[in-house]
C-alpha cells in the first residue's frame, strides 16, 4: 500500500519536504488547506504524514474508524511531561483512569469549583487600576495557573507546583511542536535542554507534593489532587503516585493553555466589536447585577457562550495527531500501518463553506440556527469520541465565570498600534504578546 495516490501540499522542496514552509508560515500553511482536497500528504523531512480537514474526514479518524489509530508522534514526544495521563494513555489503563477521573467533573463537583473561580476572578479585577496597560497573555496565563492550582491543590502545600508551573510551563509550550516534529536522532541537541530541563523540574516538583499530600491524610478533601488520591475502581485499587503525577501533569498542561488563551483573545475581539461588548454588558446586568457571579448564572450568560465558541474557533487546538495501527481508508484513500495523520483542527474551523469570512470574528455564528444549519461535526475543539477533552466543561466554566465578572468593572482596548502575533509552536495558536490598557467601567 502507498501514500504515492494523496495529493502532496503545495510547496515541498527536495530532501525537506515542506519544512521550510512550516517554518515560514505554519498557520497560513494550515489556512491554505481547505483550497487543496479533503486528504493530503505533507512531508516533515522524509517522513510523510497524512493531512485531514474536512468534517467528515476528521469524524472518519476520531471517531467512525478511532480504533484504528492510537496517540501519534507529538503524544510520542510530550512523554517525557505528561507520562502516560488521560491524553497519552492507550487501552485498558486509558478507559480505566479515565473512568476514576471523571467523577471529578461531574455537575456537583463544578458547583464547588464554579466558587474557587468566581474569587479568584473578583481577585483579578479587584488588582487592576484605572488606565493599567497588561499583556492579557501573560496576565490570562498566570490566573489561568493560579485558578486551576487553586482547584488542583491544597492551598499552602500546592504553592511549589504553582511557582514551578509558572516558570516552566511557558518554556515547554513555546518548544512543543517543534520538539514533536524533530527527528528523534537530533534530542541531544542544546536547543532542547531548557525545553528537558522545563519538563524534568516540573515533574518532580508534582512528585513532591503528592507525596506530601499522601502523608496528610487526603480523605474527604475536595481539591482534585486529594480526589485522585483517594479514587478507587471496583477491586478497590487505586492510582499509584506515578499514575496521580502523569494526570495531574496532564491537568496542568491541558487546562492553563486553552484558557488563557481563550480568554485573552476574547478580550481582545471584545475590544474591537463595541456592538458585542454591550449585548454581553446588557446580559450580564439582566443575569447577575451586582453580586459574584455563580454556577447557577453560567447557563444565563449564552452570549458569553458564543464568543468563547468564536475565540475558540479562531484560535483554538492548532493541530492533534494520531497513527494507524492497521491499514485504514480515510476519505476514499487508503492509509497503510503506522502512518502519522495530522488532524488540522485550525485548517476545519477556517473553512468558506462552514464560516463564511473564516478570518472575521462573529458571534452571531453560533446562534442555535447558525449551528444547526451545518454539518454535526463542524466543530470539535475539544476533541471528540472517547478522546475528548475530560476538562471541557471545566474550562468553559472558568472562563464564562472570569468575563462575566470582568466585563462590568473594566473597559480592555488593545494598545494603539498593537497588533497580537500568534505562534504555532504550541498545541494553541496563542498570542505570543497581547498589550491592552485597562480602563475603570462606569455603573452600566
Amino acid at each position: 500500500m502507498s501514500l504515492d495516490s494523496i495529493p502532496r501540499v503545495k510547496g515541498r522542496v527536495p530532501g525537506l519536504g515542506h519544512v521550510p514552509r512550516l517554518l515560514h508560515d505554519p498557520l497560513g500553511v494550515l489556512r491554505s488547506l481547505h483550497a487543496e482536497g479533503p486528504v493530503l500528504r505533507i512531508d516533515i523531512g522524509t517522513m510523510p504524514v497524512i493531512l485531514v480537514t474536512t468534517p467528515d474526514t476528521v469524524n472518519e479518524v476520531l471517531v467512525k474508524k478511532g480504533r484504528s489509530f492510537r496517540k501519534g508522534r507529538l503524544f510520542d514526544r510530550i512523554r517525557p511531561l505528561v507520562g502516560n495521563g488521560l491524553g497519552n494513555s492507550e487501552g485498558a489503563q486509558h478507559i480505566r483512569n479515565r473512568r476514576l477521573i471523571q467523577p471529578m467533573f461531574y455537575k456537583e463537583r463544578l458547583e464547588g469549583y464554579a466558587s474557587v473561580m468566581s474569587g479568584r476572578a473578583q481577585a483579578l479585577a479587584d488588582s487592576w487600576s484605572d488606565g493599567q496597560v497588561i499583556d492579557a497573555n501573560q496576565v490570562m496565563g498566570n490566573y489561568a495557573i493560579e485558578t486551576l492550582a487553586a482547584t488542583l491543590f491544597s492551598a499552602d502545600i500546592g504553592r511549589p507546583a504553582v511557582e514551578s508551573v509558572r516558570e516552566d510551563l511557558p518554556v515547554i509550550l513555546k518548544d512543543m511542536l517543534r520538539r514533536a516534529l524533530a527527528p528523534k536522532a537530533l534530542d541531544g541537541l542544546p536547543i532542547w535542554r531548557a525545553f528537558d530541563r522545563s519538563a524534568a523540574r516540573m515533574r518532580s516538583v508534582i512528585d513532591d507534593v503528592i507525596t506530601t499530600t499522601r502523608a496528610s491524610n487526603p480523605e474527604g478533601r475536595t481539591d482534585l489532587l486529594s480526589l485522585l488520591l483517594s479514587a478507587r475502581d471496583d477491586t478497590g485499587a487505586g492510582l499509584t503516585d506515578v499514575e496521580v503525577r502523569d494526570e495531574l501533569a496532564t491537568m496542568l498542561f491541558a487546562g492553563t493553555e486553552t484558557t488563557a488563551s481563550t480568554l485573552a483573545w476574547a478580550l481582545y475581539h471584545i475590544g474591537r466589536r463595541p456592538d458585542v461588548e454591550e449585548e454581553l454588558l446588557a446580559e450580564i446586568d439582566k443575569a447577575i447585577g451586582d453580586r459574584p457571579v455563580t454556577f447557577a448564572d453560567v447557563p444565563r450568560l449564552p452570549g458569553i457562550t458564543r464568543v468563547l465558541d468564536e475565540a475558540i474557533r479562531l484560535h483554538g487546538v492548532v493541530t492533534l495527531m494520531r497513527r494507524t495501527i492497521e491499514p485504514v481508508t480515510i476519505g476514499g484513500y487508503e492509509i497503510p500501518a503506522d502512518t502519522e495523520v495530522l488532524i488540522s483542527l485550525y485548517a476545519l474551523h477556517r473553512r468558506p463553506e462552514l464560516y463564511p469570512d473564516p478570518d472575521r470574528f462573529d458571534p452571531d455564528r453560533w446562534l442555535p440556527e447558525q449551528v444547526a444549519a451545518r454539518p454535526r461535526d463542524h466543530v470539535v475543539p475539544f476533541g471528540a469520541g472517547n478522546r475528548k477533552c475530560i476538562g471541557d466543561k471545566f474550562s468553559w466554566l472558568e472562563a464564562t465565570i472570569t468575563l462575566a465578572t470582568i466585563l462590568p468593572r473594566w473597559r480592555l482596548r488593545s494598545v494603539p498600534g498593537s497588533k497580537p502575533p500568534t505562534e504555532a509552536t504550541s498545541s494553541m495558536a496563542h498570542p505570543t504578546r497581547m498589550p491592552m490598557v485597562i480602563h475603570q467601567r462606569q455603573k452600566h
